[in-house]
């Protein structure tokens, strides 16, 4: 395949999207560059930003003003994205899809159908997790061809290589469904990278060589990233390999549902607590809009420092002046609100609250039962202190709560009081006395995008490349031959087929004994995966697993066979992780004539060959 003149980065984010790029075209003089994005900011009005909102608007019949929405290279357009959409749409929450990267790792709904906006009514305007995804990638192709491509159509967005970031948290199914919202919105050369690396990758970038005067051997970085949606914890080690130094991502945190919006949400209930005691009740859909307004009165009161910053609600009824009812934040509570209720201090050994009281609950995302950042970073750190002793070497032999090095990413961060509170909580956890070290970053809005451009290039053999391979080890269930026993379903054996650190682009027979694979006739694939096991090979079969091996969403399918029904066919499996980050396992017939391939993701199908 031709290599593209572009290597192009592209942050799909909870709360702000955006994309940077070098054009190689250059030779030498490639530059790392942030695409300023056009987008309606007003109605009619279009200006190019840094960032491009990660909202989606979707108005009712005559809502807006006839090409209120337009774009240069759309005069009709019945949908906003970017500013527009997360500042109007506020007002209007029934007709606003936000999070929508959180509801597209939500196992618990179908992905695929139209279910956001979550709160919409039944003749309300829809759409999918996936196709709300596909729009701001869309977006960001159009914005593209626009500025840059123009009428060369060897520069347009579609013929370049693009690297695709997702939380390292995210499992297969995740990212396959990003690629599959990316390939509707016409990328076709993608690779997906964590978050966390694109973040590590941009403090190498921005640190012009001078990066390994910063860390040393036995180092190891902890890379915290709480961003709109979701808390990611990720561990970097630095060694030394032939006089130089190498780093190796060692440890990923499971999916934590927990970020920003957890935060506006906890300020929308401290503000609606303000207006209740003035006797002004909200009702469900005026509190669902004073979330969004929370989430923009903070951001303006840690971007600007202000004491204060409004907030403002439509009022339901005559009896509210100007229909809207207003507010303001302030900034001491906004920081007391956010710094103790998500950042409290705690001891390394304390746990996350796990599991919820109420038996019935509604069903929406999946946030975390407990919304103690810090407690979710103590559980991280203690289910990897066998790692960060294994890392500490002949100088720190007993198990230590390393890392002493942190990099900070994500917009949560950006505002100080949060930072500086994590950094105690690091502090007392690890060394009290001189605290841990913080390596500085850029733009943390746009570190991600930028992160990701560095690694088109890295795969071109140029830059500092961080090994790391799947985050995971994963496996496959398999039913034990024992006689069945009443009112027992059979054990459940886990099978390795993908271990921990397998690069991408990188495949594997799985040794031992050959299985018998259902064919012909509906049957259930268990899939499994563990972040703590990271010393099983493949062709590793377990006994006992429960309690260090999760279980992922099953996939129900019928592998075809023409003449054969419902029979068992020998096998052996294949397994290989794709250049962008999914998974397939491939079952081979004894002969080696027929072969099926199962993907961990969530097509009604599996795909014969």
């Amino acid at each position: 395949m031709a290599v593209s003149r572009f290597v192009v980065g592209i942050d799909f984010g909870t709360t702000n999207s955006a994309l940077a790029y070098y054009d190689t075209g250059l030779g030498d003089k490639a530059v790392l560059t942030h695409l300023k994005i056009p987008q309606v900011v007003a109605p009619g009005v279009v200006e190019e930003r840094p960032l491009l909102p990660s909202f989606l608007y979707l108005p009712g019949p005559n809502e807006q003003p006839a090409g209120a929405l337009k774009l240069p290279w759309a005069a009709e357009r019945d949908y906003c994205v970017g500013e527009f959409a997360r500042v109007f749409g506020s007002q209007v929450p029934t007709r606003l899809v936000a999070s929508a990267k959180s509801w597209l790792c939500h196992s618990g709904v179908d992905r695929k159908a139209a279910i956001l906006p979550w709160k919409a009514p039944e003749n309300g305007r829809r759409v999918s997790p996936v196709e709300a995804a596909t729009y701001y990638l869309k977006h960001f192709i159009d914005a593209w061809n626009h500025l840059i491509a123009k009428d060369v159509t060897e520069h347009r967005l579609e013929t370049q290589d693009i690297i695709l970031t997702v939380p390292a948290s995210f499992d297969a199914m995740a990212r396959e469904l990003t690629v599959e919202a990316a390939k509707a919105a016409g990328l076709e050369k993608i690779t997906l990278l964590e978050e966390p690396q694109a973040a590590f990758y941009n403090w190498i970038e921005a640190s012009h060589d001078k990066w390994r005067e910063q860390v040393e051997v036995g180092d190891v970085v902890l890379v915290c990233d709480v961003g709109g949606g979701t808390s990611d914890f990720s561990l970097i080690a630095v060694s030394e390999e032939a006089g130089q130094l190498v780093l190796t991502r060692v440890a990923v945190g499971d999916h934590i549902l927990l970020g920003g919006d957890n935060m506006d949400l906890a300020l929308a209930h401290h503000a609606s607590q303000a207006f209740a005691a003035k006797g002004i009740k909200l009702d469900q859909g005026q509190m669902h809009a004073l979330w969004h307004s929370c989430r923009l009165a903070k951001e303006t009161i840690f971007a600007s420092q202000s004491a204060t910053a409004p907030i403002v609600v439509l009022g339901r009824g005559s009896k509210v002046i100007g229909g809207t009812i207003k507010g303001e934040l302030q900034k001491d509570d906004v920081e007391k609100v956010l710094v103790d209720g998500f950042f409290p201090a705690c001891p390394r050994e304390e746990k996350p609250r796990m599991q919820r009281s109420v038996g019935l609950q509604e069903i929406g995302l999946p946030y975390a039962a407990d919304p103690a950042v810090t407690k979710h970073l103590a559980a991280f750190l203690v289910r990897n202190d066998e790692v960060l002793a294994e890392r500490a070497g002949a100088k720190r032999r007993k198990k230590t709560a390393q890392p002493a090095v942190v990099l900070f990413n994500g917009g949560v961060f950006k505002a100080n009081p949060l930072r500086a509170r994590m950094l105690d909580v690091l502090g007392q956890w690890i060394n009290p006395k001189h605290g841990v070290r913080e390596l500085q970053g850029a733009d943390l809005d746009r570190a991600v995008a930028a992160g990701a451009a560095y690694y088109g290039l890295v795969r071109r053999g140029k830059g500092i490349r961080i090994r790391g391979g799947a985050g995971r080890s994963y496996y496959i269930g398999v039913e034990t031959s024992l006689p069945a026993v009443p009112g027992s379903p059979p054990p459940i054996k886990a099978l390795c087929v993908v271990p921990f650190g397998m690069e991408e682009g990188t495949e594997s027979d799985v040794p031992g004994q050959e299985f018998g694979l259902i064919v012909g006739e509906p049957a259930e694939f268990r899939f499994l995966g563990s972040t703590i096991r990271r010393n099983d090979t493949v062709g590793t079969l377990l006994d006992e697993w429960h309690g260090q091996i999760d279980e992922l969403a099953p996939m129900s399918t019928t592998l075809e066979a023409p003449g054969k029904q419902g029979i068992t066919v020998p096998v052996h499996l294949h397994s290989r992780v794709t250049e962008v980050g999914t998974l397939e396992l491939w079952c081979i017939s004894r002969d080696g004539k027929q072969k099926w391939k199962l993907e961990f993701s969530v097509r009604e199908r599996s795909e014969e060959i």
